[in-house]
């Protein structure tokens, strides 16, 4: 009779700690994984190389050691206007706004299930838009003061905050199963369905201004950083950040709304609330970014998706969707003003560059729905 080995447990130890390596300390506990990481910090730093790029090109070149040194103090007092007061606020705003839209992409869609499901295709950035538009064209351009700085941005607000609120009370509904909420589905048709009502009226709205009116309003739906000041920025800089911490936080209740709901429950998740805190986080953000710059479309979309591929995630990565979202952006700036022999707005190129990527993200859902 042969006796066998006993079982010896260090090589399964071994490679689970191979495949990640908990980090505990106290009152806290995360996987450390090298290669999210580094994929982070080389993300980040193709977005500071295309940041000052996008500083350095213009109509007067500087080259980058230049740019570094008024950056950090030095420079003459020329090379500080074209640097500081001419550029920078505009590749800031392409940043912040990228990564608004960025965040705002990975949260709807992981919380969705819908690759498709991004504020712009939601009707979020049409409200917004709505809401500027009937500043510009009800108060005709004749306000002033505090109203004339606050009144188009804030109205964009407001306007993107009630369109999310009138798409998730439309899409609260009973399911299949017998619950009571607003499922992903739902809310996605109901939002295609308020994205067209209102770029219906804000056609309207444009038809019946009259031309001043009408190219000031258009100016500002084709999205563009190149009007905001450092003033409007910070107030919307600040929020960017926290949002973004709050998602990143909230990777964990992410990972587990992807699952089905009864095994999202039986791991002691409110469904409804951590959905409307989500939302509510993607929205504020891409209200925001749309206030700032007006509504820059696919990057939104593009971000998540483009993140997802590049980590090898199971789901949409909030931080590299919100770092892509800036590169996007900040990149479509410098072809905006750079490749192009005229200074086009950059949610142009975006939507140039998104229409292709929306065809092959649909032609893809597609051949995945025919093989399944």
């Amino acid at each position: 009779m042969s006796i066998s080995a006993p079982h010896d447990p260090k090589p399964a130890k071994e490679n689970l700690r191979a495949v990640r390596r908990p980090l505990r300390p106290p009152r806290f506990s995360t996987v450390f994984r090298p290669a999210l990481l580094l994929t982070a910090l080389a993300l980040t730093l193709v977005l500071v190389v295309l940041f000052c790029v996008d500083i350095a090109v213009g109509e007067t070149t500087l080259p980058l050691g230049r740019v570094l040194d008024v950056l950090s103090g030095g420079g003459t007092r020329s090379q500080r206007f074209i640097v500081l007061d001419s550029r920078l606020p505009r590749a800031l705003t392409a940043v912040v706004v990228g990564a608004a839209l960025g965040l705002a992409g990975a949260l709807t869609q992981s919380i969705l299930h819908n690759p498709l499901a991004s504020p712009d295709i939601l009707g979020i950035t049409s409200g917004a838009g709505l809401g500027a538009v009937a500043v510009v064209v009800g108060t005709g351009g004749a306000t002033t003061g505090l109203l004339s700085t606050l009144g188009t941005p804030l109205a964009a607000l407001a306007g993107g905050l009630l369109t999310a609120v009138a798409i998730y009370l439309l899409a609260w509904g009973r399911s299949a199963s017998g619950e009571r909420g607003a499922t992903g589905l739902r809310l996605v048709l109901i939002g295609i369905g308020v994205n067209a009502f209102l770029l219906s009226a804000i056609s309207y709205m444009l038809t019946r201004a009259d031309l001043e009116e009408a190219t000031r309003a258009q100016l500002w739906l084709t999205g563009s950083v190149s009007n905001t000041d450092t003033g409007k920025l910070v107030p919307v800089a600040v929020v960017t950040a926290v949002l973004l911490v709050i998602a990143a936080c909230s990777a964990r209740t992410l990972a587990v709304l992807r699952m089905d709901a009864e095994t999202t429950r039986g791991l002691g998740v409110r469904i409804q609330a951590q959905q409307a805190l989500l939302i509510g986080t993607a929205v504020l953000a891409a209200a925001m970014a749309t206030a700032v710059a007006g509504p820059i479309g696919f990057v939104a979309l593009a971000a998540p998706q483009l993140a997802r591929r590049l980590l090898r995630t199971p789901g949409e990565p909030v931080v590299a969707s919100a770092l892509l979202g800036a590169i996007l952006v900040v990149g479509s700036d410098i072809v905006a003003r750079t490749l192009i022999p005229v200074d086009l707005p950059v949610g142009i190129v975006t939507a140039a560059l998104g229409g292709p990527f929306l065809l092959l993200l649909l032609v893809r859902m597609n051949r995945k729905a025919t093989v399944s």
